[in-house]
């Protein structure tokens, strides 16, 4: 009886731990679209980085892979520029000792993921009007006299945006996954990460297929593309959609040791 009674106990525990998991996986789910977003820095970004003037002075030219280095950059600085400015307000404004929630890193970063794409579609209205008034734009070879530093805002803000998403995700899941879980939390925030990459590379697909090869989108010649009319835009448009069910996700869900007190004060 003393058996059967212990096998009783570890299933409802087991069973609240997948409860526990369950109820994480619509705010999961919603930090797919930040990644999809951040993986365009290291292909789109990089590509029109390779149609523009990547000189510094007269005798050194930068890879355009390099530009990535921005991105990293940013990350870097988000921290300590958050531990040392943001945080102190945050405690005093929102009366929290952490500064910002998880949700509340998070949604920051998915934030910045929309200002990073309206950044990179406005640099891209510029590319292209520099492309088309020096007579470029059928030539895919061609160097547009334009300072590829043009593009450090977007990938300074996806970069920021990256951080905040980092230290977000990471808090979140080590904090709400079950004690008997924890493992799971990493494999969970990898698992949105990779899922990112590879909606980019559906979404990339999608888009090519239906533009069809004679306008589109996403042209060999990116003079010819339509980058900034379309795709960006499209980006930054599932990106508001995407933090508006993120929001309500977000403003459902009760942290665990906060429903654990309310369940102890209701005892």
């Amino acid at each position: 009886m003393a058996m059967k009674r212990k096998w009783y106990v570890s299933t409802l525990t087991d069973v609240e731990e997948v409860k526990l998991v369950l109820r994480m996986l619509p705010i999961w789910a919603t930090t797919i679209m930040f990644w999809t977003v951040q993986v365009q820095m290291m292909t789109l970004s990089v590509s029109q980085a390779t149609t523009m003037d990547r000189h510094i002075a007269n005798s050194f030219q930068i890879p355009a892979a390099s530009m990535t280095a921005f991105l990293i950059s940013s990350i870097l600085l988000t921290v300590p520029f958050y531990d040392r400015f943001i945080a102190p307000v945050a405690r005093k404004v929102l009366n929290n000792p952490q500064g910002l929630s998880p949700l509340q890193h998070t949604g920051s970063g998915l934030v910045l993921s929309i200002l990073s794409m309206v950044a990179a579609a406005l640099i891209e209205i510029k590319r292209l009007r520099f492309a088309h008034s020096h007579g470029l734009a059928d030539n895919p070879t061609a160097k547009i006299p334009l300072s590829v530093f043009w593009l450090v805002p977007q990938f300074f803000i996806v970069g920021s945006g990256e951080s905040f998403m980092y230290m977000g995700q990471l808090d979140f899941f080590l904090r709400e996954c079950p004690d008997g879980m924890k493992t799971m939390s990493m494999g969970l925030f990898l698992s949105s990460r990779s899922l990112g990459f590879f909606f980019s590379s559906l979404l990339v697909a999608s888009v090519n297929k239906i533009t069809g090869p004679t306008k589109p989108w996403i042209a060999d010649n990116l003079n010819q593309g339509k980058l900034y009319d379309y795709y960006y835009w499209l980006l930054a448009m599932l990106s508001v959609i995407n933090l508006l069910i993120y929001l309500a996700c977000a403003k459902w869900y009760v942290y665990k040791d906060k429903e654990l007190a309310e369940e102890g004060t209701g005892e």
